[in-house]
């Protein structure tokens, strides 16, 4: 046998014992060696005896060649049974040595479980929310394509899709969608629906096929022919008591009469945005030559084996020539941005879920170290056991693999524990998650949880576990026996103190992340968000195209429904707008000053709002200068505009606003259509306390383009103020229903609900990052009570013989104070730069606070130094307290 077989056959013997082929081989050697000698004795020459013997067993390979194939079985079967043998000892032996210490076994099982629930909790909602393949045929290969306009996305024009999708050949399928509100008239009273009119290859794009019927053909993406309908399965389910005859039947939406050819599988929810049934979007040949009026969002599917640069690369060329044809309707256009249609969607919840992730890791950690100080602990008073077992033949390593089998079972059951923890965890995040978080409804305990779940419990066991096996294994068992010590430094075992301070370390980081989420929530309560939302309701209200078509007519609807709506009791003011603050819907429009060129660097884009007269007073918006609309400001009138101070200041910068003109929504850029400043208005955050403020401007009802009505699809808010917010609701039904009694109302809410809305996403996420950091805050304060008690434990003898020569209750409380100091100071030093690193992730989502805000580090390391101390403090005091004839009695 070669050398490398002997060292092969030498380790695997060490391991796992000698194989039934080594005893073979030995038991012919040994017959070969005894015939020898025998002949030796008999006056045979050596080497002619060795010949000879050798000549006797010449079949010897054949034998051992036939042993081998028939042992090689066996042998796989006997190491099997002998291992799961072992194993099944070990196990029970550890299940045993756990039911005999309940206390270590019911602490370290209820620190694991809640580390290993949290963990795969928040794994669950990680793996639901971002981690999950979308339920598209090709996921990977769809993208969303957005205009490149002034270093930002935008939308697509109808024009710029046509053109693109006709020139493009990156893409399986291209497609633009449209979404809006429509009235569905079935039953006794209207309800508003969400639906996307989407090109007749946007079902292609994600590959889903219906569950019932078809989708829209090419054919039915025309105009005249495009009165189809699919269904989504939410609203055949609710609706329609998912009736399998529902193909072929009308449905009347916004005043047309629309037949069911389809209906999607529950699942397909494509762009998460809960759409309930997709029409075609049906261009006008009228609609296709317009190269203005960005507001499609476009969708694609890439061809097989062509990457994102590629087809972003062939789509920029062809945005570059269109900038060339249409340069009016392109302005600032500079070519086209592909992302991942999932990246996206998923947007920044996937850093917010991996900084939780992240949180829930660090709390794992903490509650590993409490455990592995504890079998630090154990090991100490089992060593007398293990050095038992050592003197009569166990080996370091099976000592080792009990002890890690014993760390794997508790592991395991603290797993098994925490999985039900995560169960009911998750279960209450998906009740208490806020509306917006995406895929929700895909977040639940799974088999790919549960492995997850089993690999970190096993990977926790070998963490805790490893460093106090070995520990134990390299003890000298006859100093033991003799009733030495344990080991070095049995006593002041700074291996422990290691642990305490990386406990603190993990802690501080923690609390750290949640202490500046929470300053920033604080600093976005006193955010003014300009407009008085007390005693405010707002409500959404469209016009179907069908019953109103000319502008005129809806003009003056809105007009009489504000005004039937301000004569209302309970009602102290009333009003209309395209889009209210902190609400649905909304547009923005690009607009240049008179006297400067319409050039790209001259073009601001800001956010239109349509209002009727009134609507600045309704709202509380202050004015500060310049006049409000009045019911003068009409067509025919000089066409006024009134403007935000941050519109005004980028226009004009610190010079005076009032009686300035500016061109926008009308005409073209080389024929404008110029409107007179008549008013400033103080900044709205219209989405909220934590956005930014935007510039915005404000057009009269009575002066709307008539192609605005179709930007804001017949769809405007209502606002009414009055001294309760609840009975305006039934006020505001009553009116719209006496103007119109086949106008459903949608979206009714009060401002301040609208308000708390904007960001409760935020105060979740700190919640739960609070949660964490408390949780770890508990455990580091176990772990430091748990060093001095065990400490304290250990010199119970030696406090006693120090109190009874006169040490005071102040110098016992001084040795056990320097025995915590050391890893409290090291944690909250370690803490304060690994948080000054970890916060960096936090920076986009925080408001008025910095990551490094000394405020927050300054009260994190203060609350720690005060709970660490008293963690101290607390078992020191109860040894200083010790009697010392009843501590040196003590054996």
């Amino acid at each position: 046998m070669n050398p490398a077989g002997r060292l092969r056959r030498l380790l695997r013997s060490r391991i796992l014992g000698p194989s039934i082929m080594d005893q073979v081989e030995a038991e012919l050697d040994l017959h070969i060696e005894l015939l020898v000698r025998e002949l030796v004795e008999a006056g045979v020459p050596e080497r002619q005896a060795r010949a000879e013997a050798a000549e006797r067993f010449r079949d010897r390979d054949g034998v051992v060649a036939t042993c081998r194939r028939i042992a090689r079985g066996t042998e796989r079967r006997l190491r099997w049974v002998v291992a799961v043998d072992e194993l099944r000892q070990d196990v029970a032996y550890g299940l045993r040595q756990l039911a005999r210490a309940p206390s270590f076994t019911a602490v370290a099982l209820l620190m694991l479980a809640v580390g290993l629930g949290a963990t795969t909790a928040i794994w669950s909602v990680v793996e639901g929310v971002v981690l999950r393949r979308f339920p598209f045929a090709h996921p990977e290969r769809v993208v969303l394509a957005l205009e490149s306009w002034q270093g930002s996305g935008s939308d697509f024009s109808v024009g710029n899709f046509v053109d693109l999708s006709a020139a493009s050949r990156s893409f399986v399928a291209f497609a633009a969608v449209q979404f809006s509100t429509l009235n569905l008239a079935e039953g006794d009273q209207p309800e508003r629906v969400l639906a996307a009119r989407a090109s007749s290859g946007f079902f292609a794009v994600f590959g889903v096929p219906p569950l019932l019927g078809r989708t829209f053909s090419v054919e039915e993406d025309q105009p005249g022919n495009d009165q189809v309908v699919v269904l989504s399965h939410g609203l055949w389910a609710s609706h329609f008591a998912a009736d399998p005859s529902i193909l072929g039947r009308s449905l009347h939406l916004s005043g047309r009469a629309y037949r069911v050819v389809g209906v999607m599988p529950a699942a397909f929810d494509p762009t998460l945005s809960q759409e309930e049934l997709w029409l075609p979007i049906a261009f006008t040949p009228d609609q296709v030559a317009q190269h203005d009026n960005h507001y499609l969002d476009v969708v694609g599917l890439l061809r097989p084996g062509t990457s994102l640069a590629a087809a972003q690369a062939e789509l920029t060329v062809a945005m570059q020539r269109l900038v060339e044809r249409y340069p009016q309707g392109n302005m600032g256009r500079s070519g086209i941005r592909l992302e991942p249609l999932g990246v996206r969607l998923i947007g920044a919840y996937r850093q917010r879920l991996f900084v939780l992730l992240g949180a829930v890791g660090l709390v794992l950690l903490i509650a590993c170290a409490n455990v592995a100080s504890l079998l630090l602990a154990r090991g100490s008073a089992r060593a007398r056991e293990l050095a038992i077992r050592s003197a009569i033949g166990a080996g370091g390593w099976r000592i080792v693999r009990q002890l890690l089998t014993e760390s794997a079972v508790l592991a395991l059951a603290a797993g098994t524990l925490g999985v039900g923890l995560a169960a009911l965890a998750v279960r209450l995040l998906v009740r208490l998650a806020p509306p917006g978080i995406p895929r929700v409804g895909e977040i639940r305990i799974d088999s790919g949880v549960l492995v997850f779940a089993l690999a970190v419990a096993i990977a926790c066991s070998l963490l805790f576990g490893t460093v106090p096996a070995m520990r134990a294994a390299r003890q000298d068992p006859q100093s033991l026996l003799r009733g030495g010590a344990a080991g070095p430094e049995p006593v002041g075992d700074r291996l422990r103190s290691w642990l305490v301070l990386v406990e603190i370390a993990l802690a501080l980081t923690l609390l750290v992340g949640a202490g500046l989420l929470i300053r920033s929530a604080a600093h976005l309560q006193r955010v003014p968000t300009g407009f008085d939302t007390a005693d405010l309701l707002a409500a959404r209200l469209t016009l179907p195209e069908a019953v109103y078509p000319r502008p005129e007519t809806v003009q003056q609807t809105f007009d009489r429904l504000v005004e039937r709506l301000a004569h209302e009791p309970g009602v102290r003011a009333a009003a209309a707008v395209s889009a209210a603050p902190l609400g649905p819907g909304g547009g923005s429009n690009g607009m240049f000053a008179e006297g400067k060129s319409p050039t790209a660097d001259n073009l601001i884009s800001a956010q239109l709002h349509i209002v009727t007269p009134g609507y600045l007073a309704t709202l509380r918006i202050p004015l500060l200068r310049g006049r409000p609309f009045s019911e003068t400001d009409v067509a025919g009138r000089e066409r006024v505009i009134i403007v935000s101070r941050e519109l005004a200041r980028r226009i004009w910068g610190g010079g005076e606003p009032l009686g300035k003109r500016i061109a926008c929504c009308e005409g073209t850029m080389d024929h404008p259509v110029f409107k007179t400043v008549v008013g400033v208005v103080g900044d709205v955050r219209s989405q909220g306390p934590a956005s930014e403020v935007l510039p915005e401007f404000y057009l009269p009802i009575g002066q709307t383009p008539k192609e605005a009505w179709t930007w804001i699809q017949r769809t405007m808010t209502l606002v009414a103020r009055g001294s309760d917010p609840r009975a305006l609701a039934g006020v505001m039904r009553a009116a719209v229903h006496e103007v119109d009694p086949a106008l459903p109302v949608s979206a009714m809410k009060s401002m301040e609900e609208a308000l708390h809305g904007s960001t409760v996403e935020a105060r979740f996420h700190t919640l739960l990052l609070l949660g964490l950091g408390l949780l770890g805050l508990l455990l580091a304060a176990v772990g430091i009570y748990g060093m001095i008690a065990y400490f304290v434990s250990l010199r119970t003898r030696e406090i006693g013989i120090r109190v009874a020569l006169g040490a005071t209750r102040e110098r016992i409380l001084v040795l056990l104070a320097r025995k915590g100091a050391p890893p409290l100071a090291g944690g909250l030093l370690l803490g304060s730069a690994a948080a000054l690193g970890a916060t960096r992730w936090l920076e986009g989502s925080l408001y008025g606070v910095t990551p490094t805000d000394p405020l927050t580090f300054a009260a994190v390391i203060g609350v720690l130094l005060l709970t660490g101390v008293s963690a101290i403090l607390i078992p020191a005091r109860r040894a200083a307290r010790i009697e010392p004839t009843r501590a040196i009695q003590e054996p």
